[in-house]
């Protein structure tokens, strides 16, 4: 296990009913809030509505952007931070799934700052990002999440998409750690099936990615990211099926939050690389990101995962899967079958080539998964360097 410091600074409410406290909490935060939303959902749901009112019974004031589009776009993270600066907000309300929270941490930061968020993009070749990011200092944020799948909630990490050039990449830094959470099961009855499946499919590659390369001895960590595997798989079909299902709904809010948290992460000297994968994808063709991540999980599983560390595929398998072999190698094929079949039980069983990709586009694909993905290292560090021809690899066995 790597030495590590842990922050974790969000107040977090957590159960059933706990929205009713949203607007005394965002009083603590402010004067008037931006509050932060998508186009349709929360309207659709009412949400949008009883959110209104509670500022409203605490007199807090408001000014409303509901524009946030599904891998939100540095366009519409610059109008709502202009926005929140001619109305003069002083805090932000995320209202919303992962999409929602990412852009409202990025509209925080460039509310103060004045900079377009462009800027802060690791990627952008100007290099200014080498000297804003880690980002210090944002205005006050209060996360509500409406899906269980992005752990954006709790966390320091916020992920864009630069659509003109289809870059997408992430900013983060301690003045992005919302200051408030407020975690309502009730609030995600309403996510339909496939997006609830999709944000499994996230919750889990969270889980896994780091967990499958991790250094040795992280039994702590371990155990938390296994039991969190397990009870992902055990209550994402319950939440399918029944979507007003308590326990199942709170079990994968409560498991999206801590699979992206230091509990899970810190010590394991290891990162996201399928998530570098997955990125030029949704960048490019507006995929679902953890659609993506399911498709892309079981070629990397197998070209990667299974000649490089079939000791660690395996014991995922044994304590998530219910697998039995012994030998490890058979386990670990054993495992991949294993999330195949949980994959197509959700629906998960699209190709890259659903989404218009074509083994044409992949190389320009690959190139932008290592140079954004890997930081100018060359490479997406994984349990060996991944290359662009070995991403390429992955990508082909997907369209």
């Amino acid at each position: 296990m790597f030495p590590f410091e842990v922050l974790f600074p969000t107040r977090i409410f957590f159960g059933t009913g706990e929205i009713a406290r949203l607007g005394r909490e965002a009083k603590a935060l402010g004067r008037k809030a931006l509050l932060v939303t998508g186009g349709r959902s929360a309207k659709r749901t009412g949400l949008l509505d009883r959110v209104q009112s509670l500022l409203a019974e605490e007199q807090v004031e408001y000014v409303l952007f509901d524009k946030i589009e599904p891998n939100p776009r540095t366009t519409t993270v610059d109008e709502g931070a202009a926005l929140a600066r001619e109305h003069g907000c002083d805090f932000v309300i995320a209202l919303g799934g992962g999409s929602v929270m990412d852009a409202s941490k990025a509209i925080a930061t460039v509310a103060l700052s004045g900079r377009p968020i462009y800027d802060y993009l690791r990627g952008n070749p100007s290099g200014t990002a080498k000297e804003l990011v880690p980002v210090q200092e944002a205005l006050p944020l209060l996360t509500v999440p409406t899906v269980a799948a992005t752990g954006s909630e709790a966390n320091n990490i916020s992920v864009l998409t630069h659509w003109e050039t289809h870059e997408k990449s992430s900013i983060n830094g301690p003045g992005l750690y919302p200051k408030v959470a407020i975690l309502d099961p009730a609030l995600t009855y309403t996510v339909p099936p496939h997006v609830t499946a999709e944000a499994c499919a996230d919750i889990f590659a969270h889980l896994f990615e780091s967990y499958l390369i991790s250094a040795e001895g992280t039994h702590v960590q371990d155990g938390f990211t296994e039991t969190l595997i397990r009870l992902v798989a055990e209550h994402s079909l319950t939440a399918i099926r029944q979507p007003d299902h308590e326990e199942a709904r709170a079990t994968l809010l409560w498991a999206s939050t801590l699979a992206i948290s230091p509990f899970t992460l810190s010590g394991r000297g290891a990162g996201y690389p399928l998530h570098g994968v997955e990125h030029p994808l949704s960048g490019y063709y507006d995929m679902a990101h953890g659609r993506g991540l399911a498709i892309l999980s079981l070629p990397y599983f197998e070209q990667i995962i299974l000649p490089d560390r079939p000791e660690r595929l395996a014991r995922m398998g044994r304590q998530c899967f219910g697998v039995t072999e012994t030998d490890d190698h058979a386990a670990a094929r054993a495992t991949i079958q294993a999330v195949r079949s949980w994959y197509e039980a959700m629906g998960i069983t699209q190709r890259l080539s659903d989404f218009g990709v074509t083994h044409d586009a992949l190389p320009e694909l690959a190139r932008d998964a290592v140079q954004i993905g890997g930081r100018g290292a060359g490479h997406l560090a994984s349990s060996r360097p991944l290359r662009e021809q070995d991403v390429i690899a992955i990508y082909e066995a997907c369209l």
